[in-house]
């Protein structure tokens, strides 16, 4: 079965290895048939300790890691990716 992932912010970096994302999703009202909005707040895994509060992340399902700890940060979509290797060694001269 193919692990759930989630987009949300995170309101909290203050615990060690630990950020606390909320998620929100929309949902229609069985009797009015208006978009309500739903918030859910979830612990997940930070394990560089590098995610501030305010950015936006995606976040997977895993093993329980602590009591209410079962979620961890995949990415960060505002992030820079490092560039591929080939790349950099292109950009090398050979005689250096």
């Amino acid at each position: 079965m193919p692990r759930r992932e989630l987009q949300g912010v995170v309101t909290s970096d203050v615990c060690d290895k630990t950020v606390t994302v909320l998620v929100e999703r929309r949902v229609m009202h069985p009797l009015y048939k208006k978009f309500i909005v739903r918030s859910k707040k979830y612990l997940a895994h930070d394990e560089t300790n590098q995610i501030k509060s305010g950015s936006k992340v995606t976040i997977r399902e895993c093993r329980p890691l602590s009591k209410r700890k079962r979620w961890e940060v995949v990415s960060v979509p505002g992030a820079a990716a490092p560039p591929p290797a080939s790349a950099t060694a292109a950009a090398t001269p050979a005689g250096s």
